[in-house]
Formats: C-alpha cells, sequence, structure tokens
C-alpha cells in the first residue's frame, strides 16, 4: 500500500514565522543555498537530499529555536522531492537520523541537556507536521511518549528547561498522541500529578506549568478562559 505524506493544517504557535519563510540564516552560505536548492519545488533531486535530512538534524540538535519550526521545513522538502521524483530520499533519511538519535538518547540527555531538549522538540514538530494517509505518523508515536516520559520523570521535573519542554510539547501534540495511544497518556499524565503531588524538588514555575498542563488536558486540551487570566498573569508576575 502507499504511503501518502501529507501536510497537517496545524495551528500556529506563537513565535513561529509564517508558513512561506524559514530560519536559515544561521547557516553558512554554502548550507543556506543546499537548503534553499531543496525546498525548491521543481529542483529538490538537484542535491544530496540525504545530507540534507542530516543537515537539518544537526542543527536542530544545536538550535531549539530552529527545531521548533524544522518539521515545517522537513515537510516542505519532503512535499518538493514527491511532485518532482515520486521518491522518498529525505523522508528515509530523517527518519533513520530520528531513529539514531532516539536509539542514543540516554547519552544525549548525559552530555548536553541543551540538545536532549531541542530533540524532542524536534521529533515533536516532525509528528505535528507530518502525515501518512492523512494520519500521525504510527512510527513516531511510541517514540515522541518513550521521550515525554522521560521529561515527566522526577529528576527530569526538577530542570525547569525540562518541564517547559514537557509543557510546551503537551501542548503542541498532547491531543493527537491521546488520540493514537490513549491509555499511554493517561500513564503519562499519573506521572505528572505524581510530581506536582509529591515532595520533589519543583520550583515555582515548574509547578505552576504542571498544573496548568494538568488542567489543560482536563479541559478538554483547550484553555478556559478563567484558566488564561489566571496563569498569564502569574507568569507574568
Amino acid at each position: 500500500m502507499c504511503a501518502v505524506i501529507s501536510f497537517s493544517p496545524v495551528r500556529t504557535v506563537m513565535g513561529e514565522s509564517s508558513r512561506d519563510e524559514y530560519k536559515i540564516q544561521s547557516f553558512d552560505a554554502e548550507t543556506q543555498q543546499l537548503l534553499k536548492t531543496a525546498l525548491k519545488a521543481g529542483d529538490p533531486g538537484a542535491v544530496d537530499l540525504e545530507r540534507v535530512a542530516n543537515v537539518i538534524v544537526d542543527h536542530s540538535l544545536q538550535d531549539c529555536v530552529f527545531s521548533k519550526e524544522a518539521g515545517r521545513m522537513c515537510y516542505a522538502i519532503i512535499q518538493a522531492e514527491t511532485k518532482q521524483t515520486g521518491q522518498s530520499v529525505f523522508r528515509r533519511g530523517l527518519l533513520n537520523r530520528l531513529q539514531k538519535e532516539y536509539d542514543s538518547r540516554e547519552q544525549l540527555r548525559a552530555c548536553s541537556l541543551q540538545g536532549w531538549v531541542c530533540y524532542v522538540t524536534f521529533i515533536c514538530n516532525i509528528f505535528d507536521y507530518l502525515r501518512v494517509n492523512n494520519m500521525p505518523m504510527m512510527a513516531l508515536v511510541n517514540p515522541v511518549y518513550d521521550c515525554l516520559f522521560q521529561l515527566a520523570q522526577p529528576e527530569s521535573l526538577s530542570r525547569e528547561e525540562e518541564v517547559d519542554c514537557l509543557v510546551l510539547q503537551l501542548h503542541r501534540v498532547g491531543e493527537q498522541l491521546e488520540k493514537m495511544n490513549g491509555p499511554r497518556m493517561d500513564e503519562l499524565f499519573l506521572l505528572i500529578r505524581d510530581g506536582f503531588l509529591l515532595p520533589v524538588a519543583l520550583s515555582s514555575l515548574a509547578r505552576l506549568l504542571l498544573l496548568e498542563i494538568i488542567e489543560f488536558r482536563a479541559a478538554g486540551w483547550k484553555t478556559t478562559p478563567a484558566a488564561h487570566r489566571y496563569y498569564y498573569s502569574e507568569l507574568s508576575d
């Protein structure tokens, strides 16, 4: 059966650029040209798309701002390649790299907290944007869950960077993940509630963020007006 990759009509997340702009200024001139060529609907085959996939993953692990929008760029390259050649070299290279980084995620987290947070942001972004036959990619469901479970462990909850990442990604993909595997989401939120209630070393900000995401899910993955007023006033203070 042929798998059709399609664009997800995802919401625009605050701070993200429009669909036709990409933050590639931080790359060197040669890499910028490589990415621009890969993004052209008429000419993606003119570059080594496996190299392009590695460039995007490498940069996503170093730059959390870029990792937040890399999924959109990957979608555009996949669409360009499919339209031009009908092949999936880029998609295959991308998924292979994601698998490689997933397999070594514990080492990554131990070596670089920023790299780990960037990886989780990136894989959630890919999950959010890419579709197979108009459905989220099943191959990514458990890896994404596994990353979020790690972020919900007591050790991770003691670090604001990981709590912030956990909450942001649940805002982005929580509802989709729950539709794909509801029992695992229940398990994840049991961990989050335990972390919120048990006497672990939570900062005031981390406790506030966890309470917000618990209430966000309880409200059907929506922020009520009252919750918006409360949490945003607390965060601004």
